[in-house]
């Protein structure tokens, strides 16, 4: 199978997206399928090569406009590319439209990782497209039922939609073998973006004055939460650590006693970090945002969720959890056991390429048989614990 995957960025670049990419891009290619990333390069210039058995083509970026490359190689490449099917990750509308336009003739995937939520003006211009492209897309996959039920722009084809949750790696995230002792810490990973809500932690560990917190990511809000951290003298307790390799990065798990991630708006669609806390024995504090936070950590069972922009019950939901080890002990097993038996990397990667050759199945050479009038196929949400 030729399977081309397109998104705005791939590695190095991290992120939630573009690790995802990766993840199901490898794993295809070691299953011997012929698997290429089309993406855009952060400089003009288009470069290709291989990594790790994936064929990656970067396209040359003129610039950026409202976190979106603007790439005049993209659509150009890819009319030069002839894969069985393509799988387009969400939100990126240049791919979006290139597809639509070129590559309308194939089996097309779009993952819906997260709603456009602050490009409002950008999005008024583009909304008629983008519900022309979701209706005609083949399959739309969804990471959570919540989302679903609660996006607008997912709703008018839930027919066509696929709950297929992310994968974490559960053998490199794992409980440590012995219980972390050092200080009541903190965990929180990620981009440093607006939606992250690090303003609201910081906050609250004004009220938590025994509590440390390790900070894991970078991003255009870095320079204005460290600003703020000296501003709350709260630069002895809260450490900025950057980016953290892949090898580094799951020891900071077993070496906390609470993850959070304190997010306030819709573009934390799912949380994959969640998975990573949860895989590695962590009970979790997250926010209620309507999407899959408060699906992928169940409250009081898997750990807490609280209202987004509230420090004072992101402070006593943390302040509870520290005061009891049994209950953290409790939520940590918990979450472990939801992520064997539902997040796990292999599923995911065997579910997603089970909808592809249902796809490819129904493939009649020129277009897929139930886009044809009264032939529509209608995918099952599933239902999820």
């Amino acid at each position: 199978m030729k399977i081309l995957h397109i998104y705005k960025d791939y590695y190095p670049v991290v992120g939630g997206i573009e690790n995802h990419v990766r993840v199901l891009a490898e794993a295809q290619s070691s299953s011997g399928h012929h698997t290429t990333v089309l993406a855009t390069n952060p400089n003009f210039r288009t470069v290709a090569g291989s990594m790790n058995g994936v064929h990656v083509i970067l396209a040359g970026r003129v610039s950026t406009i409202a976190s979106m490359p603007i790439s005049i190689a993209l659509p150009w490449i890819l009319t030069r590319l002839h894969p069985d099917l393509v799988h387009i990750h969400s939100p990126f509308p240049l791919g979006e439209v290139s597809a639509w336009i070129f590559r309308r003739t194939i089996p097309t995937v779009i993952t819906y990782h997260s709603d456009v939520v602050r490009q409002k003006g950008w999005l008024a211009l583009y909304r008629p497209l983008l519900r022309r492209i979701l209706r005609r897309a083949d399959s739309v996959v969804v990471s959570s039922p919540r989302y679903v039920e609660t996006s607008t722009w997912l709703r008018p084809v839930r027919d066509k939609c696929m709950v297929i949750p992310f994968g974490v790696d559960d053998q490199r995230f794992s409980p440590p073998a012995e219980t972390f002792h050092g200080p009541p810490t903190l965990l929180f990973v990620g981009k440093l973006r607006y939606y992250k809500g690090l303003d609201t932690l910081l906050s609250a560990m004004v009220s938590l004055p025994d509590v440390w917190l390790n900070i894991i990511g970078d991003g255009p809000q870095r320079k204005r939460l460290e600003r703020m951290t000296i501003d709350l003298r709260l630069t002895e307790r809260v450490r900025f650590m950057g980016d953290v390799d892949h090898l580094t990065l799951p020891q900071y798990y077993r070496k906390a006693h609470v993850f959070v991630l304190p997010s306030n708006a819709r573009a934390e669609a799912f949380g994959t970090v969640l998975l990573e806390a949860m895989a590695s024995g962590l009970p979790c504090v997250t926010t209620e945002l309507g999407t899959g936070t408060s699906w992928v950590v169940q409250d009081g069972i898997q750990g807490v969720i609280v209202p987004p922009r509230d420090p004072g019950a992101l402070a006593e939901a943390i302040r509870s959890l520290m005061k009891d080890e049994g209950l953290r002990t409790r939520m940590g097993q918990a979450g472990r056991k939801r992520v064997m038996a539902l997040f796990r990397q292999p599923l995911m990667i065997r579910r997603i390429e089970e909808l592809y050759q249902s796809l490819l199945d129904t493939f009649d050479g020129a277009r897929p048989r139930f886009l044809d009038r009264g032939k529509k196929r209608r995918h099952s949400t599933c239902s999820w614990p």
